[in-house]
């Protein structure tokens, strides 16, 4: 046999070893079947979302994020609130209220229906409006695969999420609402 093909098939063999164990290098903000409450420092949002499914421990998610400043332009938040609750098992779709920017999450987790419950934390910016505001496609794209979102482009932020829940699969899959904000005041919500 090659040992060059051979060499190649075991860095192959080592690399897909090292990376079915990289989920536990990643920062995660909760164990599993842990509850979690996750807030971004002030004047930050949320940019990147990361999660990683297990069916052998209650077919829960580990979960990651990260926080980015807000531009200049938009100011400092003047005020930032816990939003909507859904309840485990359900679908769910929640956006900030006031124009808000999605800021922090908080999770509870629910043995009974192997689900979770979710909040998220939003943040006002003075009036800001949100404007050209899109879905992005599902995340994961099946049912317990890994999921990850980060914001695909600079001056678009979180403002909430579509969320469905598989009985059968026991899991989620999401739909961040992703919107750009004005750089003027408005007088107006637009949701």
């Amino acid at each position: 046999m090659n040992p060059a093909l051979v060499a190649l098939v075991l860095a192959l063999l080592s690399t897909v070893a090292a990376q079915s164990h990289d989920h536990h290098d990643m920062g995660w903000v909760n164990g599993y079947r842990q509850g979690f409450s996750f807030q971004c420092a002030h004047g930050e949002v949320l940019v990147a979302i990361r999660s990683y499914f297990s069916e052998q421990e209650g077919s829960d998610r580990l979960w990651s994020f990260e926080c980015q400043p807000t531009p200049e332009g938009l100011g400092e938040p003047s005020d930032c609130w816990w939003d909507d609750l859904n309840r485990a098992g359900l679908e769910w779709t929640s956006t900030c209220t006031r124009n808000g920017l999605v800021a922090g999450v908080q999770s509870k987790y629910f043995e009974p229906v192997l689900d979770r419950e979710w909040r998220f934390y939003c943040c006002y910016y003075k009036r800001r409006c949100p404007y050209s505001c899109m879905k992005t496609n599902d995340i994961p794209e099946y049912y317990r695969e890994e999921g990850e979102l980060v914001i695909p482009s600079y001056g678009y932020f979180i403002r909430g999420a579509q969320t469905t829940f598989s009985g059968v699969l026991r899991d989620r899959q999401w739909k961040y609402i992703l919107c750009r904000m004005t750089d003027y005041d408005c007088e107006f919500e637009n949701v």
